[in-house]
């Protein structure tokens, strides 16, 4: 398996060549983000450089659909010992009982939660979540003023913003240039947050995923592509 690169006219597009018993030549687009190419045995370099490069178009509309989708989880079960994460760091949930309070509190690698019934695990679910959403409140408006700043050469009207939590997606633009973040950002390092922050910035400036898109993330973000492969990678709850 060799790893090859072809230029669709200002985007590159990296795929990995692997050669197999087959008569014809098949190109699959992956969830991360990966592109596989399998040939037949004695296939020409040339010609196949030449199919990839004809089906550059449909290969690019399946890495813009995949860019910003997140990987599947088993799903969680909200007792000790599992691990949560926070900007990006494992913590091991200790789940005790409390008649009295309920809380939240992160402290030396814990998260130490009490609930008035430790055998419910909706409620140490929904105690976490409503944790992660006051974090993510805060964090995600610092970025967005720290990225909005970065791109004040556009001049763009501050947007509005919300919090969601989405399945699939880690943000989105609407039509109307509301920017929406999916609450499990607040998961992943803050340098990936500004990642998703900043995407979604440039599409106030260009709606679509098309080449100007993309000519101005390489411009406000040039090192964006290597930044979205490992955000992919995270595993979120």
């Amino acid at each position: 398996m060799k790893k090859y690169t072809i230029q669709y006219g200002n985007t590159p597009i990296e795929y990995t060549l692997t050669y197999g018993p087959r008569t014809t030549l098949a190109i699959d687009v992956h969830p991360d983000l990966r592109v596989t190419v399998q040939a037949p045995h004695g296939a020409d370099l040339a010609d196949i450089e030449a199919k990839v490069r004809k089906r550059a178009p449909w290969i690019l509309r399946q890495l813009r659909q995949f860019e910003t989708y997140l990987p599947k989880l088993p799903p969680r079960q909200y007792v000790s010992g599992e691990t949560h994460r926070y900007l990006g760091r494992q913590y091991r949930l200790k789940v005790m009982e409390n008649g009295n309070t309920e809380s939240v509190k992160l402290s030396r690698g814990y998260f130490y939660i009490d609930v008035h019934d430790k055998t419910d695990p909706r409620q140490v679910k929904r105690l976490l979540t409503a944790w992660y959403r006051r974090q993510a409140r805060r964090i995600f408006q610092e970025r967005l003023d720290t990225c909005w700043a970065r791109l004040g050469f556009l001049n763009l009207t501050y947007p509005e913003w919300t919090i969601r939590q989405m399945e699939s997606r880690w943000g989105s633009c609407t039509p109307e240039g509301k920017i929406i973040l999916n609450l499990k950002l607040i998961q992943v390092p803050k340098l990936y947050i500004d990642y998703v922050i900043t995407h979604e910035l440039c599409h106030l400036k260009e709606p679509n995923h098309s080449s100007r898109f993309y000519a101005l993330l390489d411009r406000v973000m040039p090192d964006w592509r290597s930044k979205r492969e490992q955000l992919n990678r995270f595993e979120v709850s």
